[in-house]
């Protein structure tokens, strides 16, 4: 046989072989596809890619289908533990990803970051189609993260038969472009990947109208298409004096600066925190404000023979809370800014009458994140008189951050007079977290403005929205001058105690609704789950 005739036969044997692999892969998925089982009905499978016990909005997701007799399975990260009310329900199962062996850490990210990968692709894929041991009926999956995680979804559920429910926190490709610019190939693949694998699904939530009006127009999205806005549980709640009371007695310790000391009035725990008391035994509150001026509040002792149940100090400083990431989409340079004007406006009133003064205002920052050292460094620099020159030490402010558990997190929300928010939308579509969880404590906020907050933050109503740092300044002086009683402030409180917004007479007020999470859950998504339930919507 001559060289060319070998040469031709190699090469039609090996084409024989890949169709050969070819037909015997395309068999056996048909095969799997084929003799599938069926979904089993009321369980869901929801998919984290990131912490689960930091992912809010997905754990009561799963709170709210097992309470609504779903077996649910909770696919995602260890690390932060989750919400004890999601931990006490019998149909939750948690099945936490494997992270990457530890050694991966030593090379080079171009080999690491593909181990990476190609490790979450196995362990979401096993997960979601061996793991779990009978089809589930719904997968639920966030976004962001798309990548790899739409595409190992869409895959897994045409495997198991499951329907697919994406939730839009907000677009992966966006998040991107914040780093590498919009015209960076990198972000056109994302943005063709997300829309190609997030554009059919059997439904859609989305956290803001614009971003579900934004969606549906530009990508064409199939399937169900429902706005599930978010809202805080039931833990969520304003807090009582006595709330406040144990929880500064927990938070002393981390309050016992030098700096921190001799700024908040003194106090003498347990009888006493630098925002709380309990008066002896028939001095309570009925005597008004006057009554903290008669006693002495860092005395207090077992001398007397019964005490009262804890009230708030009228001498307490003002209690801000913001909640950050510490990363540079949020700007916290602009709150100090805003600090430092206070701290000026608040000398410049010194002299005048009480109701005209401004208060002392402790700022305490929760989160973490890598600024976090970088912005406290300046705090401190600022707050010793080392900032501007002849600006001299603050007397008027002081910034603390602080990580807390999950349970005293709403506690400190619930006790704070006023909430701030930096965050600014990477696509101008989704809602901070944050102000859902102030709202749901009955706490006013001062939000950064971008195009739908409006959705959220009704200026002037329940908030203000702000978009420098000057303007940030005026608010926080308008707010809260002739503090504790604040008129001003108080006008804003009373939003959260209105029975009906319809019964309102401001425009803004009237579109001004809410409720807990579980209230809006079941309005929302009972209907697109269960089918007894549209039946019954729809007659």
């Amino acid at each position: 046989m001559s060289h060319t005739a070998s040469a031709d036969v190699a090469p039609s044997l090996g084409a024989v072989v890949k169709l050969l692999a070819l037909s015997a892969s395309v068999y056996v998925l048909w095969r799997v596809y084929t003799s599938r089982s069926r979904p089993e009905l009321r369980t869901v499978a929801i998919l984290v890619l990131g912490d689960i016990g930091r992912s809010p909005r997905m754990m009561y997701h799963a709170e709210s289908f097992a309470t609504n007799g779903f077996l649910t399975y909770l696919v995602g990260y260890g690390g932060s533990k989750p919400i004890p009310s999601l931990l006490s329900l019998p149909r939750v199962r948690i099945l936490p990803l494997n992270e990457p062996p530890s050694h991966w850490r030593r090379f080079p990210f171009i080999i690491s970051g593909p181990l990476k990968v190609l490790n979450q692709i196995y362990e979401i894929f096993h997960t979601l189609v061996v793991h779990i041991p009978h089809p589930p009926e719904f997968i639920l999956v966030q976004n962001p993260p798309s990548i790899p995680t739409l595409a190992i979804v869409w895959l897994a559920s045409r495997i198991r038969g499951s329907k697919v429910i994406i939730d839009w926190h907000n677009l992966g490709y966006s998040i991107l472009a914040l780093k590498l610019g919009d015209h960076h190939p990198f972000v056109k693949v994302a943005k063709w990947f997300e829309r190609y694998f997030g554009r059919s699904a059997y439904a859609h939530l989305f956290v803001t109208k614009a971003m579900k009006e934004f969606l549906a127009k530009e990508w064409d999205l199939q399937g169900h298409k429902v706005v599930l806005h978010d809202r805080p549980p039931e833990r969520f709640h304003r807090a009582s004096p006595s709330e406040t009371h144990e929880l500064f007695q927990e938070l002393c310790p981390k309050l016992s600066s030098t700096s921190l000391t001799s700024f908040l009035p003194s106090s003498k725990p347990p009888y006493s925190t630098p925002f709380t008391y309990i008066p002896p035994s028939g001095r309570s509150s009925a005597s008004g404000a006057a009554l903290d001026l008669s006693l002495d509040m860092n005395d207090l002792s077992p001398l007397s023979e019964s005490l009262s149940m804890p009230e708030l100090r009228s001498d307490r400083t003002a209690l801000l809370v913001s909640s950050t990431s510490w990363t540079p989409d949020e700007d916290f340079g602009l709150l100090l800014e805003a600090l430092k004007q206070y701290e000026l406006r608040a000398r410049a009133r010194e002299a005048k009458p009480a109701g005209e003064r401004l208060p002392k205002v402790l700022m305490v920052v929760t989160g973490k994140g890598p600024l976090r050292e970088q912005y406290m460094k300046e705090v401190e620099r600022l707050q010793a008189g080392r900032g501007e020159e002849g600006a001299g030490v603050w007397r008027f402010v002081r910034c603390v951050s602080l990580w807390l558990e999950a349970k005293d997190y709403p506690l400190l929300l619930g006790s704070a007079d006023l909430g701030i928010s930096l965050h600014s939308s990477s696509s101008a579509l989704d809602l901070p977290m944050k102000i859902v969880d102030m709202f749901g404590c009955g706490l006013p906020v001062c939000a950064l403005g971008f195009a739908c907050l409006d959705e959220l933050v009704k200026d002037g109503v329940n908030g203000l929205v702000f978009h420098n740092a000057e303007q940030l300044a005026t608010q926080l002086e308008s707010l809260l001058r002739g503090f504790p009683s604040a008129p001003a402030l108080s006008a804003l409180r009373t939003s959260f105690r209105q029975v009906s917004p319809l019964a309102a007479t401001n425009t803004n007020a009237r579109d001004w609704e809410w409720g807990t999470w579980a209230e809006n859950w079941n309005h929302i998504m009972r209907p697109l789950l269960l089918h007894d339930v549209a039946t019954e919507a729809s007659l």
